[in-house]
């Protein structure tokens, strides 16, 4: 069984209640990195504070680990033994941001402190560059540890399979 899962891609692409729902069904530890990366009202932690937080979390034998701070995606690459890429169309990703504003399960708690959900012209630009962004760095990661099996979940039914597959 898989012991470490790291889950990352687009916001609005189903990361953090995939995430809940696997946990809850393997018993592992969820971490969700938004929760730790920002603090009250969506001010960005300190990145050595960060770093040293991530590091805590990485170093635990078991973990799923879902979000994106992409300046800590080695960190997490390089520990895990499964990589989920949540790669869903823009289109989806943006209308999934818009919908979890009024209708957001409260059994994910996966924001810091007064981190209301809310979309700003910011989010979107994030949300439309965030695959141009990580796709070199994705492939230099997969190079650098081949060990580390690697999914790019397009859409539900990737994910489903992969469920069936891994027997999650």
């Amino acid at each position: 069984m898989s012991k470490r899962i790291a889950i990352f891609g687009r916001p609005g692409s189903g990361k953090s209640t995939f995430a809940l729902k696997l946990s809850q069904k393997l018993k592992l530890p969820l971490i969700h990195l938004d929760r730790w990366f920002f603090n009250s009202n969506w001010v960005e932690r300190d990145a050595e504070d960060f770093q040293k937080l991530l590091q805590q979390f990485v170093d635990q034998e078991n973990w799923i680990m879902d979000g994106n701070a992409t300046r800590s995606l080695e960190a997490r690459y390089a520990r895990a033994d499964i990589v989920l890429y949540f790669y869903y169309p823009f289109h989806l990703c943006l209308w999934r941001v818009f919908k979890r504003i009024f209708t957001k399960d409260p059994s994910i708690q996966d924001r810091a402190e007064n981190c209301n959900e809310r979309v700003s012209l910011k989010l979107i630009k994030y949300l439309w560059e965030f695959d141009s962004r990580v796709q070199r760095r994705l492939c230099g990661l997969h190079i650098q540890y081949p060990h580390v099996q690697i999914y790019k979940i397009t859409n539900d039914r990737d994910l489903e399979k992969l469920c069936l597959e891994k027997r999650w």
